[in-house]
């Protein structure tokens, strides 16, 4: 009430109703602020999408969170949405299919998120969008028909992403767009075909990329002078070359296109053919040079047969583990094969190709079938009397053995033999000459003393007969550890 206001007036003051405060919008979700057909959500560190959100929103705002993950079915019911902002969160991917069910979408924006790569079908049902934010990311490689559900695409915004290599179909489908900006990335070089479908284009900003200002890099500094000039600005003109070293910090359109040069590959390989066999690994070096470095890969060459399709021919003639890997840095690409069975054996081919050209050399394998590992055999079965069959030297079992066993195997029946020889004689010797000195004996056996604590020889043993007749030995330690004769001087545990 003011100060000084009638008496008279308290009564009428007292009955005015008192200003309403506007009403928390229905259906808002905990801690995020709606208003019309607006939810933001923004700086709540969310780490998925809030429940609660109605249905008829337009916009929504999601930056600067923690998402690092989108549902596929968590945009479904927001059938409405024109503008969604999922900026500076932690997106590593995008589902295929995470925005089929916004139909009417016209802006999204995924700046700043942690996205590697685009996966096929990461933007399908996305006909209507008009302006997608894509800056900021850690993206590499843009492959082919990343973009070809976006019709009406008008904006396309990468830069300040790590893309080094934008495959020649990447961008077919954006028949619509007018703005491309590739700056600030790992660009080294752009076919013409990458933007050939950019019937529309009228921005592209290409700077601040390591330009590898070659032969393949020939055609755009002779489009831009000769019309292209109209889509780049003062300073996105200034495309600076990287290298090679003589061309570097100089601008493509002041170098002239004699100097723009590459060097076709050459290819070597070394042996050309090789025999390997059963179950082993395989390791072929094709080692590549020319300028640019060649991309080197490795491929079966399929065997076509008669009444087959040349499809189906191509198919049996990929060989199982076959691994091709290129290092483009090195000019090296590694043919591995593992585990290697008759299917390995054929004609294979390093290829090495850059834009000056493509050379090929050709490999042949051979797999020796006779080292084939077999399952064990079943065990013989017994001859009569019980005997076991020995294996002989010549048999299949013992022909399988490597070398270095089949000789151990053979050093040790060897050695068992002679022990065994030299011992019988020893034995037989010992026994005639106690016959001949005592005449014939009765049954005889040997005996040794259980309390024995060392080593004895023959030479400690001295024969005696018990009080039935029975010979039998026992040990003296009173003789000497070792006889005179060479034979008894083997010895023996007791």
């Amino acid at each position: 009430m003011a100060l000084g206001a009638p008496a008279s007036l308290l009564p009428l003051l007292l009955l005015l109703p008192l200003p309403e405060l506007p009403p928390r919008a229905a259906g808002c979700p905990a801690a995020c602020r709606c208003y019309s057909a607006t939810v933001e959500c923004g700086a709540l560190r969310l780490s998925v999408l809030p429940p609660g959100i109605p249905p008829g929103t337009q916009t929504l705002f999601l930056q600067d969170n923690s998402i690092a993950r989108l549902e596929p079915s968590a945009l479904a019911p927001l059938a409405a949405l024109r503008r969604l902002y999922l900026h500076n969160n932690s997106l590593h991917a995008l589902e295929s299919g995470a925005f089929r069910g916004q139909p009417r979408l016209l802006e999204l924006a995924l700046t700043g998120n942690r996205l590697r790569g685009l996966r096929g079908g990461a933007f399908a049902g996305l006909a209507q969008l008009r302006v997608l934010y894509l800056a900021g990311n850690q993206l590499a490689r843009l492959l082919d028909f990343t973009f070809l559900n976006l019709p009406r695409l008008q904006e396309l915004h990468l830069q300040e992403n790590s893309i080094e290599l934008l495959e020649d179909r990447a961008l077919v489908g954006l028949s619509s767009l007018a703005l491309l900006d590739l700056s600030r990335n790992q660009l080294g070089t752009i076919s013409q075909e990458a933007l050939q479908p950019l019937a529309s284009l009228q921005v592209l900003r290409l700077t601040d990329n390591p330009w590898r200002c070659d032969c393949a890099l020939h055609w755009l500094g002779t489009w831009i002078k000769e019309g292209g000039q109209r889509l780049f600005s003062s300073r996105a003109k200034k495309i600076l070359c990287a290298e090679p070293p003589r061309l570097a910090l100089q601008s493509l359109l002041d170098v002239p296109g004699s100097s723009l040069i590459c060097i076709p590959p050459s290819v070597h390989v070394e042996p050309l053919e090789l025999v390997a066999n059963l179950g082993e690994d395989l390791r072929v070096a094709c080692q590549a040079s020319g300028y640019p470095q060649p991309l080197v890969t490795w491929r079966k060459v399929p065997q076509l047969r008669e009444g087959r399709p040349r499809a189906q021919a191509q198919l049996e003639g990929a060989a199982p583990g076959l691994v091709g890997h290129a290092a483009s840095d090195t000019g090296s690409g590694m043919l591995f094969l593992t585990n290697i069975t008759l299917a390995h054996a054929g004609k294979y081919e390093c290829e090495a190709s850059n834009a000056g050209g493509v050379a090929r050399v050709p490999f042949r394998l051979l797999v020796n079938a006779s080292r084939q590992r077999a399952a064990p055999p079943l065990p013989p079965r017994s001859p009569p009397g019980g005997r076991e069959p020995r294996a002989e030297a010549g048999s299949m079992a013992f022909r399988e053995l490597g070398l270095a066993t089949q000789t151990a195997i053979a050093a040790a029946i060897a050695l068992l033999a002679l022990t065994a020889l030299l011992l019988t004689a020893m034995i037989c010797r010992r026994r005639r000459r106690r016959k001949k000195a005592r005449g014939p004996s009765g049954e005889g056996a040997l005996f040794v003393n259980d309390y024995s604590d060392g080593p004895c020889t023959f030479a400690q043993l001295e024969e005696l007969r018990g009080e039935l007749g029975h010979e039998m030995f026992v040990i003296d330690r009173s003789k000497p550890l070792f006889a005179e004769t060479p034979a008894e001087a083997y010895e023996i545990h007791c």
